[in-house]
């Protein structure tokens, strides 16, 4: 051992680690001869017979100290000083204040709105957005319109047929059925009902009591598809009148009235009249007024005073008043053959216009017109308004005009007559049978 050891105490019995020896001349210590001594001095040995060196630490590794707080503007640049986080402190929780909910994970998925409280309790609540929705009552409003109209137009309808003067128009003997529906048109020229002011305006003059047919046309619907086809008797026909002879077709509504006309119009055409209808001047006139006028293209001026017409030449709307004149005159050069073209193109333009789209999808147009339009006509004891209804919807949508074929006109006693072409006749009739 050197001279600089420590004095130690022989009464101690600890093991402890040589220190380094320090050069004299000041210098680093000399850490080769660090063993580990006992309580003599002397250094231990192991099993082996070597003595036991000390472990050895880093020289620049020093026991570790609590480190020294210091102002932040001293610390000097080194490695920096971890301290651990201080805890995170939550502000404490209000006993109303609802708890936080933690937003999803996923973005995609967007969060469930809170459930509505139970038991009342009290806080902040959000309010979810207000899902705009139909509600009942624009559907039962819009349904409650279209019950009101389909119960007043029922009502109308009923009242409408309620309306219609009925007559016994059933052909005797009736002949077989043949196809199709066949309906009997009749205008006649009774001014019942009117007086002298409206027979002035309407021109009709001549007797109120005398009631004759100045239009005889024939409507033959055909069962399933196909057109209508109208079919005008010029009412100075020559025909065979049952119980009268032979006389002018419409001598036949003087005799015997709408049942002897019917019976006269199926022996000498061999159709079958299922319906008939009749309106007069007044009626006539007033079914005009009530769809607003109809739209009639004349060919040739006519000037006719007992008519009190005075028409140009060109396309126009008529009146009541007017459009009776236009299909009453013969003041035509080819008289009564002129008249009868004029009634079916006056009459088809009638019914177009009462069964237009701007009509009948027009209750406040097509109830009045139902209603009123219903009083004007004379129908058979069968027949109601649904039937009317559906003639005027038959000659809506298409119907072929035509004049029964004509062979001459001759001077007869009954005066001067129209003879029907009777293979003609004959062959148009049996295209419809």
């Amino acid at each position: 051992m050197t001279d600089h050891q420590e004095p130690r105490d022989p009464g101690r019995h600890e093991r402890r680690r040589v220190r380094p020896q320090v050069n004299r001349s000041g210098g680093p210590r000399d850490e080769a001869g660090d063993y580990v001594l006992d309580r003599n001095g002397n250094p231990l040995i192991d099993r082996y017979g070597r003595p036991v060196r000390a472990r050895q630490r880093p020289s620049d590794q020093r026991p570790l100290r609590r480190p020294r707080r210091e102002p932040a503007a001293e610390q000097r640049p080194g490695r920096p000083i971890q301290h651990p986080p201080p805890p995170r402190r939550r502000p404490p929780r209000s006993p109303q204040q609802p708890p936080r909910r933690r937003p999803p994970r996923s973005p995609q998925q967007p969060p469930r709105p809170p459930k509505p409280r139970v038991g009342g309790a009290s806080g902040p609540r959000r309010r979810a957005p207000r899902r705009r929705r139909r509600g009942p009552g624009c559907l039962g409003c819009g349904g409650l319109v279209v019950a009101t109209l389909l119960v007043v137009t029922l009502v109308a309808v009923l009242l409408a047929d309620a309306r219609l003067t009925r007559i016994d128009a059933s052909p005797e003997p009736a002949i077989e059925s043949t196809a199709g529906t066949n309906w009997l048109l009749v205008g006649s020229d009774s001014r019942q009902g009117l007086t002298e002011e409206q027979q002035a305006e309407l021109g009709t003059g001549g007797e109120v009591d005398i009631g004759r047919t100045d239009t005889i046309m024939l409507l033959h619907i055909p069962f399933g598809t196909g057109e209508s086809r109208l079919v005008s008797l010029p009412r100075d026909s020559l025909v065979n009148i049952p119980g009268y002879g032979e006389n002018k077709i419409n001598a036949a509504f003087t005799f015997g009235g709408p049942k002897l006309l019917a019976t006269t119009v199926e022996q000498n055409t061999g159709l079958n009249i299922d319906h008939y209808a009749e309106i007069g001047m007044g009626g006539l006139a007033n079914l005009v007024d009530a769809v607003g006028g109809v739209e009639i293209c004349v060919d040739e001026p006519i000037t006719d005073p007992l008519a009190n017409i005075d028409l140009q030449a060109g396309c126009q709307t008529m009146d009541g008043p007017t459009a009776l004149g236009y299909v009453r005159t013969r003041a035509t050069s080819q008289g009564d053959l002129d008249r009868v073209a004029r009634q079916r193109e006056f009459f088809a333009a009638l019914l177009g216009e009462a069964t237009s789209p701007a009509t009948l999808l027009n209750p406040f147009d097509a109830i009045p017109l139902v209603y009123h339009g219903s009083g004007t006509f004379t129908v058979g004891e069968g027949d109601h308004v649904w039937h009317l209804a559906r003639l005027a919807l038959a000659m809506g949508t298409g119907t072929t005009t035509e004049t029964v074929p004509i062979a001459g006109f001759q001077d007869t006693s009954v005066g001067n007559v129209v003879i029907w072409d009777e293979t003609a006749a004959e062959e148009m009739f049996a295209s419809m049978r």
